[in-house]
């Protein structure tokens, strides 16, 4: 048992200097969570009477803590599915600014999205024809709304 903590040590050191480069933790996270699963699914081909440091620290966790582990848990869906899903309703047959669709989508979906975020899908989509891309006269800002058949 010693000789594989002492391995994993070793295989930490070395991987933690390409891990720390990242500067985002929530990728650091899941780089390591990968890492974890590829050495999970290799014990997984050993023969059954090894000894696996891994394999019982993983199988100690409670239910409940996997479940609320981060990559495991059901993801609210981004900015681009709100968006599609919105095109399927009225929500654009009136002109909307990008703060009015953002504070829609934090009350209707519980999602705080930056405007940076709804920008690019917003114009993506008026590329696509889906909705038409207009700058306010009075806020000189660009506005949204869905194409009308014969507007094109």
């Amino acid at each position: 048992m010693n000789k594989q903590i002492e391995k994993l040590k070793k295989q930490l050191v070395e991987i933690s200097e390409v891990v720390n480069s990242f500067k985002s933790e929530a990728v650091q996270v899941k780089i390591i969570d990968k890492l974890l699963d590829v050495m999970l699914e290799s014990e997984k081909n050993e023969p059954e009477g090894s000894d696996s440091f891994i394999r019982r620290s993983k199988g100690n966790r409670a239910e409940s803590e996997l479940e609320n582990y981060p990559f495991n848990s059901r993801k609210k869906p981004g900015a681009t599915k709100i968006l599609n899903q919105l095109l399927a309703t009225d929500f654009f047959n009136s002109p909307q600014s990008i703060s009015s669709i953002a504070d829609f989508c934090k009350d209707n979906f519980n999602s705080d999205f930056k405007t940076s975020e709804l920008s690019g899908i917003l114009l993506k989509l008026a590329k696509e024809n889906k909705l038409i891309r207009e700058r306010n006269n009075d806020n000189n800002r660009f506005e949204y709304a869905k194409v009308m058949v014969g507007q094109l």
